[in-house]
C-alpha cells in the first residue's frame, strides 16, 4: 500500500472524485463538469452503481465519457434545476470564489453553476489558494471585438493573451490574462463583464461553490463555504 505522502496528483484528483460520488443524490439530475479531475469523477460515478435521472455535461469530452461510463445525457432546456453540479477549478481561495476555464468551457459551467442546488468543488490541494490570480484568468470574447477588449483590459491592469488554436463550443476565442488585481473578485467580475464583446469570463466569485472537497495528503477534506 504507497504511503499517503507519496501520493501523485491524480491519485490525489481520484480521490477527491470518488469521495464527491457520496453526495450525488440518486433519482435527481445532475450536473457534470470539465476537466481531469471530472473524468475521474465520471469513471468513479460509472463505476459506483447510483442511478441518477440524467446530467447535463459542459464539455464533448465529458459527455463521450459519460457514455463509455453508462451515465444518461440530458441538454440543460430539458431541466428546471440540477440537484448537484460537480466540477473542478483552476483556483479556489477560501471564500470558495474560484478562477475556472482552463479547459475552455467557462461559460457553459457558469450556466450550468446557476442552475444546481449545490455546487461542488473537487480539487487537490495544489489549487487551494488564499488569494486568486496566479493562475491566468480566461475571458471569452466575440472574435470581432477580441482587440478591443485586449485593449480594455489592458487599462484594467491586465495582461491579456490570446489562446491561439483555441475555439470555444460557441466558437468565441479566449484571452487569458495575467496581473489583473483580483482582491475582489465580485467586482472584476462584474466589471469585466460589462465590457462590450465580452461574452463571460472564468471568475466564479458571485456563483462559489457551497462545497469544496479538497484532496490533500492525508485524506478528503469537506470544507463547507461560509456565507
Amino acid at each position: 500500500m504507497c504511503k499517503m505522502s507519496n501520493f501523485t496528483q491524480d491519485q490525489l484528483k481520484q480521490l477527491a472524485a470518488a469521495k464527491a460520488v457520496e453526495f450525488v443524490p440518486e433519482n435527481e439530475y445532475i450536473g457534470i463538469g470539465t476537466g481531469s479531475t471530472v473524468n475521474f469523477f465520471i469513471q468513479a460515478l460509472g463505476q459506483s452503481g447510483k442511478k441518477i435521472k440524467g446530467a447535463v455535461t459542459t464539455s464533448l469530452k465529458s459527455a463521450e465519457l459519460m457514455e463509455q461510463y453508462g451515465i444518461p445525457q440530458i441538454q440543460l432546456n430539458e431541466v428546471t434545476r440540477l440537484g448537484v453540479y460537480i466540477d473542478g477549478a483552476d483556483e479556489i481561495n477560501h471564500m470558495m470564489q474560484m478562477i475556472k476555464g482552463g479547459g475552455a468551457a467557462l461559460l457553459p459551467e457558469k450556466i450550468v453553476a446557476t442552475l444546481s442546488d449545490q455546487f461542488i468543488c473537487i480539487a487537490d490541494e495544489s489549487k487551494y489558494v488564499r488569494k486568486l490570480g496566479k493562475f491566468p484568468l480566461p475571458v471569452e470574447v466575440i472574435p470581432m471585438a477580441r482587440s478591443m477588449v485586449a485593449r480594455k483590459i489592458v487599462k484594467l491592469g491586465g495582461q491579456p493573451e490570446l489562446r491561439i488554436g483555441c475555439k470555444t463550443l460557441h466558437g468565441n476565442e479566449i484571452l487569458d490574462v495575467h496581473g489583473l488585481d483580483l482582491s475582489e473578485p465580485m467586482k472584476m467580475e462584474d466589471t469585466l463583464n460589462r465590457i462590450t464583446g465580452v461574452v463571460e469570463n472564468g471568475l466564479f466569485a458571485h456563483r462559489y461553490a457551497d462545497l469544496l472537497i479538497l484532496a490533500k495528503k492525508d485524506g478528503a477534506e469537506v470544507i463547507q463555504a461560509h456565507v
